[in-house]
Formats: C-alpha cells, sequence, structure tokens
C-alpha cells in the first residue's frame, strides 16, 4: 500500500553520488515501499540537488527502529554543537 507520507525541506550542504560530490538544495524524507531494501516498507531519505538530474541523489533506506535511532542520535549531535557554537562566540 502507498502510503504517500512525504516532507520535502531546504537542506544546506554536499552529498556524494555516482559522480562525486554535490551541493545539496533539498532532503526528502518518506514512509513508503522501499526500491533497494528488502523490507515492506520503509522511512526514506534523499539528499538532492534537482538541478543536477537524478543522478546528484544520496539516499537511504532504513527500518522505523532505525530511522528513530537516527533521530535520536541527531538531536543529541544537534544540541552538543549548539552548546558548543555557545561556548566559542562566548570566547569571541
Amino acid at each position: 500500500m502507498c502510503t504517500s507520507i512525504v516532507e520535502i525541506i531546504g537542506a544546506e550542504g554536499a552529498g556524494k553520488g555516482d559522480g562525486g560530490w554535490f551541493k545539496l538544495t533539498n532532503a526528502v524524507v518518506s514512509y513508503d515501499h522501499p526500491h533497494h531494501a528488502l523490507l515492506e516498507e520503509a522511512i526514506a531519505i534523499d539528499f538532492v540537488n534537482a538541478a543536477f538530474g537524478p543522478g546528484a541523489r544520496a539516499a537511504v533506506e532504513l527500518t522505523l527502529r532505525s530511522a528513530k535511532a537516527l533521530s535520536e542520535a541527531l538531536a543529541r549531535a544537534i544540541a552538543a554543537a549548539e552548546m558548543e557554537e555557545t561556548a566559542r562566540l562566548r570566547r569571541l
């Protein structure tokens, strides 16, 4: 069953695809049938630059459990990075 669950955000950074590194413009997060993972449904995360065509794509397909663990790890890393940035600004 297709879920139609899709979130698209602007993204700044770089991704590595078949042609090497490329500038990111968007991140797409969806929950649907995976293309490669041997799962019934998966959280798919695609980092893309639409201007460069389909080759400018870095993708992962995760189980819900793995996606939740990744989300929690991102939240912890972001919180630590924000503390580091605040401390750095105080030293200036």
